[in-house]
């Protein structure tokens, strides 16, 4: 895609909603990493239905640790990989105890130190807590940024690093947003909306299509 075109993409995306946000529902930057891991191969929609209550119940790393690996799982097992996760979770809020004084941390190598923190999940919280121009390539991004033509790529840190180069300085911090929120609403794996896509004429695929 050229520079123009990157240019007009974003700025589209930014004019239908100027103030991005993640779906996860979170009221600190503790809650936001819990909710963050237990999204890995979940919707933000069942998060959020496990969160309302676990977060009622304990929201910090003491109350969690409080509620132990059982009692945790009995708020997140209609979350998929729901052991695993109970277990990261209260290895991360131990982590967090011993070495952050139960803060998150805000650097990259401290955040994937923790337990169930890979590089996306990392790239959230510092871009939604910390404002850092991250991007999380998830499914939604990696399938839009090669479908568009934003960056190609056959992993998600290849389409990460080209994103990271390829999108316009201006429009950086919120691209993880927009491009999360296109895929999931608008250029959809099976079914993509092609005929109401606001940017469909600067996209490869739809080019092809005759948009």
């Amino acid at each position: 895609m050229k520079t123009a075109d990157r240019v007009e993409f974003f700025r589209r995306l930014q004019a239908l909603n100027p103030h991005p946000e993640t779906e996860l529902e979170y009221q600190s930057d503790f809650e936001l990493l819990i909710s963050v891991i237990l999204s890995a191969q979940a919707t933000d929609v069942s998060v959020n239905l496990a969160t309302r209550r676990l977060y009622k119940k304990a929201n910090t790393p003491e109350a969690i640790m409080a509620l132990g690996e059982e009692g945790l799982k009995d708020y997140i097992k209609t979350i998929g990989l729901f052991n695993a996760k109970a277990r990261n979770i209260i290895a991360t809020c131990r982590a967090l105890l011993e070495s952050h004084a139960g803060q998150v941390p805000s650097s990259r190598e401290a955040l994937e130190a923790l337990p169930g923190v890979g590089r996306k999940t990392a790239n959230v919280v510092l871009n939604t807590a910390f404002g850092q121009p991250a991007l999380a390539v998830d499914t939604h991004i990696f399938r839009v940024a090669n479908r568009t033509g934003l960056a190609i790529g056959k992993t998600p840190l290849i389409i990460e690093r080209k994103l990271l180069k390829s999108v316009p300085p201006q429009y950086l911090y919120d691209a993880h947003h927009w491009l999360i929120l296109h895929g999931r609403y608008t250029c959809k794996a099976r079914k993509p909306n092609c005929a109401e896509c606001i940017v469909r004429d600067l996209c490869r695929t739809g080019r092809r299509a005759g948009y």
